[in-house]
This record gives structure tokens, sequence and C-alpha cells, in this order.
């Protein structure tokens, strides 16, 4: 706490924060993170440590992975989920070969501090930021790991001492603590990896062609629709079914729910208040044209 302004989160009281918060905050927080993997100043720091850039999954895989250690491929399309095991191998199986965890761990954090300036210019220095890294950090300080691997490991590292770099960290921890609990949901809905996919394109959450990026063979994709039509969640053309779409809001429904611990702490109060700081970065970040117009998250569609 010492290295952040607690009157930044004073009066910042617990009570219950709506599941239409929580997936607001997200929608906030996701690009902030997200700039990880799309900074052009990211790809210069993998490609010194010896990444292939030329396209962005040979430096997302370790950037992202990192947290967990120099695990094998396995570990991670666990923890991926969605992405198909081939893919994953594919750049994990080298990934540590060529950097060691610590040295990914550092070019990540310099490649965000310069990705961030290039955006945010005099912001990054500003109250306004500070002020919103200390309310991330408080939520992401309060985030129940416990069977959530990528939250876990993102919250074991230490803390920057930059406020903006404190913000980009409580973003990936919120956002993987997110996505960890969006794995729970899906697979108690009985969606495997490909399926979840699948029924997710089926509802327009984005294109098929844009789900193709992970990496899942035609064949793999259309025995999954075929196993969906079977539970009569897709059609034949491919479109969710009534019951599809509301296995997938459902989906959607609990995943809000299991990200909401984080921003109890916080209160109204303090959710309200992140969410008007969070507004002009978040425009910035968009407005910068380093993100893709349509992703596989879904933002905005569902």
């Amino acid at each position: 706490m010492s290295k952040y302004d607690d009157e930044a989160v004073a009066g910042a009281v617990g009570g219950a924060v709506e599941p239409a918060r929580v997936r607001q905050l997200w929608h906030l927080l996701e690009p902030l993170h997200a700039v990880l993997y799309y900074a052009p100043e990211v790809f210069e720091e993998a490609a010194a440590l010896g990444y292939d850039t030329k396209e962005r999954w040979p430096s997302y895989f370790p950037l992202r992975a990192v947290p967990l250690g120099p695990v094998g491929a396995g570990r991670v399309a666990s923890a991926f989920y969605s992405f198909s095991p081939r893919m994953v191998a594919e750049h994990i199986d080298s990934a540590w070969a060529v950097a060691d965890p610590d040295a990914v761990l550092a070019a990540r954090l310099r490649g965000i501090d310069r990705a961030y300036r290039a955006i945010l210019g005099d912001r990054v220095d500003g109250p306004e930021l500070a002020e919103a890294a200390a309310l991330a950090r408080r939520a992401a300080d309060a985030a129940n790991t416990a069977g959530r691997p990528l939250a876990a490991a993102n919250a074991a590292l230490e803390w920057p001492e930059a406020p903006h770099l404190q913000l980009w960290q409580a973003a990936t921890i919120l956002r993987e603590h997110r996505g960890d609990g969006h794995i729970a949901a899906l697979l108690v809905a009985g969606l495997d990896p490909v399926e979840s996919l699948v029924s997710f394109a089926a509802i327009g959450a984005a294109s098929v062609e844009r789900f193709a990026s992970r990496g899942w063979s035609a064949a793999e994709w259309e025995s999954a629709r075929e196993r969906l039509t079977a539970r009569g969640l897709v059609d034949e053309k491919g479109g969710a079914t009534d019951a599809g779409r509301d296995l997938r809001h459902r989906v959607e429904h609990q995943t809000d729910q299991l990200a909401g611990t984080p921003w109890q702490l916080l209160g109204a109060k303090g959710t309200d208040r992140l969410v008007d700081l969070l507004g002009d970065f978040w425009v910035a970040v968009l407005s910068s044209g380093l993100l893709p117009s349509e992703t596989t998250l879904g933002i905005g569609k569902v």
C-alpha cells in the first residue's frame, strides 16, 4: 500500500456491484491490457529477445504465459483453453529456449512503459492515472485467485512502482481473473474448447474467420458444430438456436458473477469513480488504431 496513494481510495466502501457494471469495467480495462499484444514498442522488445515478430503469435504466447514460469505447452493450452493445443505447442515448445521468463517479464514491462507513454503522452504522469491505478490495484489485490491459474500467476508478481505500470498490471490480473472464471462457466455449460468458439460464433460474437485464428482445423470446427447441433444448440447453418442463445447468455452472466468479487471491495462509489477515470485512457487506446476492430472476446456483441 505504501507505493500508491491511500487517499485515492479513501471513502471507497464495499458493497454490491451490479453485473452490468462488472462487465463495463471489463470493457474499459481489456484494451489497456491488450496493448501488450499489438503495440510496436512491445514487438521491438520481444524482437530484441529473439522472438519472431513478423506476426503476433510467436510473442503473444510467451508474453501472456510467462507469469506461469517456463511451463510446457500442455499447461499453457489448459490455461488458455480456446486455442488449439497444436498452435500452443508450435509457439511454446521453443519459447523458453529463446529467452528465460525473467527476461520476458522485464521486456513486457519495458514495452508497456514505452507503449503507454506513446499512447497517453503526459497523462502517464498525471493525477487521474495515478488515482485510477490505485483503485484498480485495490480491486486486483482483492481478487480471490483460488482455482484461477493465470490470475494467480500474475497476482504473484511484484508490483511495479510507476502508476501507469501498476494500472496495466491491475488490468492484467483482473482480466485473467475474469478469463479463468469464464473457463469455469464454459466447463459447467459442457462446452469444450472448440465448442466454446463455435457456439460463440453462432450468436454473432465474431466471424468464423476471426475465430479461425485460434488454430482449429476445418474438420475440428465442423465436428464441434455437429456435436452442438445434436444438442440442439446450433442449427444446420451454424446459427444459434434459442437454446444455444440461452446457454451462451447463462455462460456470460455466470462469468460476470464470477468476476464481481474484486469490485465489491470498491463498492458503487469506487467503481463509479474508476469508470469515470478510465474513460479517457480507454478512448486513447482505441483511438491509437493498434487494436483490431473485431476480436474473439465478443466485447460489445454479447
